[in-house]
């Protein structure tokens, strides 16, 4: 093992106790030396090109597949899809983070500790893709096709990811959007791989078990502070439901569902709904089943976004008749217009310090609150408008993110990269 991986493990481990005693800005500078004089070294090896017929047939998943979050979801996701192709594969499951909670064993079957396959499927992120170079040994990559599955945000990529691009062959994405973002930096294939949209129809867990009212027309908003509070613009949808309705209005409710939720994050949204006795706070974790069920309970799902990658609690809403209503900006506009959700027009904004990892003077979408605080209101008072708007938004998931889209663009690229190589 390398000095730079012992320096990796050892900071990995001790984590909680150098976050204490070293400044933060200071742990990064030091991370981004010891990865850069790491990246030297493997670029002085020089990783060993694709080899067909070194390894059999088939794809190695590498992600992590058991982590509780969004990008354990899409992880899963891309697992289904594979076992609907015929492709053989394994996962091997891999999670730097020792924090996460990682208690969805739906694809433990398929875990194997050894890739065995000709080519690796890389469900991982950018600067975590560095870290497993780091950290594994050289045959994992050796003689295999590299593909790297990503997701971003924003139109331009970030400067800080750039260099992972030289540790892999291929890059796939679920949208069209990130595709776009990333082939302007760099001239390898960038595929992209439509996520399949599956969630049960009919609820296996009713209001009362998230002690939630009957009686109530209730707006639920989701984010995860994984995924940055700032983009997901939680307080955005606050605001639009504070201005459609009044603190004396008990017909309606708002639920606010939050992962790992910061107390200085708590505290920002609760002071925005001091005067509100009709907002219903859910912090635990739970899993995919208790979620898709809290989303088919509520009657609409706002997403009030600054940015998206894909958007998949909202494609999933939809695809359980919960009508949505989005800013009409980044990927989620690929499976949303104004016949099957409530689009939020938006002027984009610069921002003015970095948010990381999105840096200063990135632009994304303000959603126009005025606009969202009207849908809510017409969502709730128009039964015809919303029942339109539920049945086409369910039919346009079925259409445009089935199996058999995802299915087929799996099929189609790893049959010419196999045609490409003999």
């Amino acid at each position: 093992m390398s000095l730079s991986k012992k320096i990796i493990d050892l900071s990995e481990k001790m984590r909680p106790v150098l976050v204490k005693v070293v400044p933060m800005k200071l742990l990064r500078y030091m991370k981004d030396k010891v990865q850069e004089r790491e990246l030297k070294r493997m670029q002085n090896r020089r990783r060993k090109p694709y080899e067909p017929g070194h390894y059999e047939p088939g794809i190695n998943l590498i992600g992590c597949i058991r982590a509780e979050i969004g990008l354990g979801q899409s992880c899963r996701l891309l697992a289904d899809e594979l076992e609907h192709t015929g492709i053989s594969y394994m996962i091997r499951d891999f999670l730097l983070d020792g924090k996460l909670r990682a208690e969805e064993h739906s694809w433990d079957h398929k875990i194997e500790e050894q890739p065995r396959y000709g080519i690796n499927l890389l469900h991982i992120e950018p600067l975590d893709l560095i870290m497993a170079y780091m950290k594994e040994e050289p045959e994992l990559w050796d003689y295999r096709y590299n593909i790297a599955f990503w997701l971003w945000e924003l139109e331009e990529f970030p400067q800080d990811w750039m260099k992972s691009l030289d540790l892999v062959d291929e890059i796939w994405t679920p949208s069209e959007f990130t595709s776009s973002c990333i082939r302007k930096v760099t001239d390898k294939p960038v595929i992209t791989i439509p996520y399949c949209v599956t969630a049960p129809t009919e609820p296996q867990y009713n209001r009362a078990y998230f002690k939630l009212p009957e009686d109530r027309f209730l707006f639920l908003v989701m984010y995860d502070t994984n995924s940055t509070m700032d983009r997901k613009n939680p307080v955005g949808a606050l605001k639009a439901f504070c201005q459609a309705f009044s603190p004396e209005d008990q017909s309606v409710g708002l639920v606010l569902k939050m992962n790992n939720p910061r107390k200085e994050d708590l505290d920002v949204l609760k002071d925005q709904l001091k005067e509100y006795s009709n907002i219903y706070y859910i912090t635990e974790v739970m899993d995919k089943v208790v979620v898709n069920s809290l989303i088919r309970e509520a009657d609409v799902f706002v997403s009030l976004h600054r940015a998206e990658g894909f958007g998949l609690v909202m494609a999933e809403a939809m695809l359980n008749g919960t009508p949505c209503i989005a800013t009409d900006w980044s990927s989620n506009t690929e499976f949303m217009n104004s016949d099957v959700a409530c689009m939020v027009d938006y002027t984009f904004t610069t921002l003015e310090k970095s948010s990381p990892p999105y840096e200063k003077g990135a632009r994304w979408a303000d959603a126009n609150i005025d606009t969202a605080a009207a849908y809510m209101k017409k969502l709730k008072e128009n039964p015809e408008y919303y029942r339109r708007l539920a049945e086409n938004g369910k039919a346009y998931i079925e259409e445009k993110l089935g199996m058999e889209q995802a299915v087929r663009a799996i099929k189609q690229r790893i049959g010419e990269i196999e045609h490409d190589f003999t």
